[in-house]
């Protein structure tokens, strides 16, 4: 996944209208609930105030060669602002819905990874255990040292990666609604053998993810997804977002997610959209199954914020097991530097300040959650990607960016 800061050139424009970005209220009703003041007077890097017309400017000229649609929600200490711009549906030209539903990819983490240590503040998961303890059969013994749950967690297991090439257009295209279990995709993915020894290195992924929601299903007796929705969507009413197991659709109002392919290609077959000399697929609709509990949720970003305002607060897990999601493994990153992924979170440290979130992509959308640990900013985004499985499009630097900006001088 790439990481949120990382920045793209700019596209030429898709279309030849433009939709302007469309503001709403400065506080907006149904927001979620604000952190005490006593939390906000404590000792932190001090935050620029929100700078509205920069988030305006951030995601103005939409739809472009990159993205069709954005959707911005800034919150905390220094006030709201919600915005959106582009489009959600080419043929239409509808506006992006501000309550807009959008799949929120390895954001899903997050939520994956609370239930985990719920479970673990429950006394029914011991993090320091061996998850082959509790699934005995799925890693095999004599290829694969003892992996522990918190090393599933915070990415230094050293599983191999599912070799299923999800976000590649050709591949995609052919099995768009097929299904896996998660037991198939990990049967895929162990032939290869151990990246590395556990707790040595951090490789982010989505195979630790997929174990740790087998390991919610052998201990709850039940599917994963009803553990994410009893244990914190119901508690939260978070009515807009869902794990939608087999259910191939985004329910509600959204903005539809497509792919540019090539014009002479099979993709580009009756139905796809034309724009001059290009040619778009809608790829709103498809399995989610390969990420499953690593990346198959919906949501919105409200529900998003007011999920982050309750993480951080501590009203979903107690102090021992909160601090699982801001503790970073002192390890290098396989990729070079040092680790940056937390149980269920990453460390992005920008402009001075440090943001803890998650980003998540999948086909047709990128997105980001983030706030300083005493939620004094918050930021969640979509944005409606044009190719699947490249870096994070420009836009998604310049929203973040705007999001911790100050008044421009004068």
């Amino acid at each position: 996944m790439a990481v949120l800061h990382r920045g793209l050139r700019l596209g030429m424009a898709l279309l030849a209208s433009v939709t302007a970005p469309a503001c709403g209220p400065e506080t907006p009703a149904g927001t979620a609930p604000e952190v005490s003041e006593w939390e906000l007077e404590a000792a932190h890097p001090p935050l620029p105030p929100l700078n509205r017309e920069a988030l305006r400017q951030a995601i103005a000229g939409l739809p472009n060669a990159e993205v069709s649609g954005a959707l911005v929600r800034v919150s905390g200490a220094d006030g709201r602002w919600l915005g959106t711009s582009g489009v959600a549906d080419l043929r239409t030209g509808a506006p992006v819905p501000a309550d807009a539903r959008f799949r929120i990819g390895s954001m899903t983490k997050t939520f994956t990874a609370t239930v985990v240590l719920q479970l673990a503040a429950e006394g029914r998961v011991d993090l320091d255990r061996p998850v082959q303890d509790a699934l005995p059969r799925l890693l095999p013994a004599g290829v694969y040292a003892p992996i522990t749950v918190r090393q599933l967690l915070n990415h230094t297991h050293g599983l191999p990666g599912v070799p299923v090439p999800q976000k590649d257009p050709d591949w995609f295209f052919q099995n768009r609604y097929r299904r896996f279990s998660p037991r198939e995709l990990v049967a895929l993915a162990l032939p290869q053998g151990p990246r590395f020894a556990p707790g040595t290195r951090q490789e982010y992924g989505n195979i630790g993810y997929i174990v740790a929601g087998l390991l919610i299903e052998q201990v709850t007796g039940r599917p994963y997804g009803d553990a994410v929705r009893e244990r914190i969507l119901r508690p939260l009413h978070l009515r807009d977002t869902f794990v939608p197991g087999t259910d191939v659709t985004i329910p509600g109002r959204h903005a539809r997610g497509y792919e540019e392919v090539a014009p002479e290609g099979t993709a580009c077959l009756a139905g796809a959209i034309t724009a001059g000399s290009r040619c778009l697929v809608d790829v709103t609709e498809a399995s989610q199954s390969v990420p499953w509990a690593a990346g198959e949720m919906i949501s919105t970003t409200e529900d998003l914020d007011r999920f982050l305002v309750a993480l951080f607060q501590g009203r979903l897990l107690p102090r021992k097991q909160q601090e699982e999601l801001f503790t970073v493994p002192d390890v290098p990153a396989a990729g070079g530097g040092s680790a940056s992924y937390s149980a269920g979170l990453t460390r992005f440290d920008i402009n001075g300040v440090t943001l803890w979130g998650k980003s998540g992509d999948r086909h047709g959308y990128n997105n980001g959650m983030g706030a300083t640990r005493d939620l004094r900013r918050r930021l969640v985004f979509s944005v409606n990607t044009l190719h699947m499985g490249g870096a994070q499009p420009d836009i998604a630097a310049r929203i973040i960016s705007a999001a911790l900006q100050g008044p421009s001088q004068p």
